[in-house]
């Protein structure tokens, strides 16, 4: 009986989505072409809060913790588990003052309304997974402007989502291409919480009621370690954080 009502609550949230990629669409693109990416980056980061707002419809909640270890003024990696498309918004609203950009998918470029257009048009990198060397001129593209700009790239190097929370095999190709061309640049690990349980009977019904936490844990400076030093810390970092 339970699941049952899950159903309708799940159609009034998808349909509230809807709306709001629908709504902020058109004004995503007038922000564009007027403000230029400033404009698409602020709307894309409200994109970002509805969404996560819409969540409240299914009873979730969020929090997230120790913001004030990231260093500010430098190059930032984030890198990340990877549970849900949840993780996504929460990254980007709630870091929003690092002006993030993510390695993803290629197929997230088209079809979906404001989010595909933010895609195609800001510093994401879209990548095609069944063609890694593809990949490795776009991250490191990303990674010099980062270094440039001081702005931050967020990676999840498991590479797909993790349906049972328990985090896949990390991959370090991404990672340390990021890595080698933004020299000056912290790692900030982040371990995600509770985010692959909305979604623990698929895309429909999703589950409801659930605490989705963001925990950042301690910046590691790229400089001060070798990539193997590096990747090790920073998995073992977000390994330990997370809690199935």
């Amino acid at each position: 009986m339970k699941k049952i009502l899950l159903y309708p609550i799940t159609l009034l949230y998808y349909f509230a989505y809807l709306v709001v990629l629908c709504t902020i669409h058109p004004i995503q693109w007038v922000a564009f072409k007027l403000f230029g990416d400033q404009g698409l980056k602020v709307s894309f980061d409200y994109v970002a809060y509805f969404s996560l707002k819409c969540t409240h419809i299914l009873g979730i909640r969020y929090t997230f913790e120790n913001r004030e270890l990231i260093p500010k003024n430098v190059p930032i990696i984030f890198v990340s588990n990877h549970q849900s498309l949840l993780d996504t918004a929460g990254i980007i609203w709630y870091l929003r003052r690092f002006y993030v950009a993510f390695v993803t998918k290629k197929e997230l470029g088209k079809g979906i309304p404001a989010i595909s257009y933010n895609l195609r048009h800001s510093k994401y990198v879209l990548i095609d997974r069944s063609n890694p060397k593809q990949a490795i001129p776009k991250i490191k593209s990303l990674a010099e402007y980062i270094e440039k700009e001081k702005r931050s790239a967020v990676i999840f190097p498991e590479g797909t989502r993790s349906k049972t929370g328990i985090p896949n095999e990390f991959a370090q190709s991404g990672l340390k291409i990021l890595c080698k061309y933004a020299p000056s640049a912290y790692v900030v690990p982040i371990s995600i919480n509770n985010s692959w349980k909305v979604y623990q009977y698929g895309y429909f019904p999703l589950s409801v009621g659930h605490h989705l936490i963001f925990t950042v844990h301690k910046p590691l400076k790229v400089s001060d370690f070798s990539f193997d030093e590096l990747i090790e810390k920073t998995e073992k970092a977000i390994v330990e954080g997370i809690k199935v």
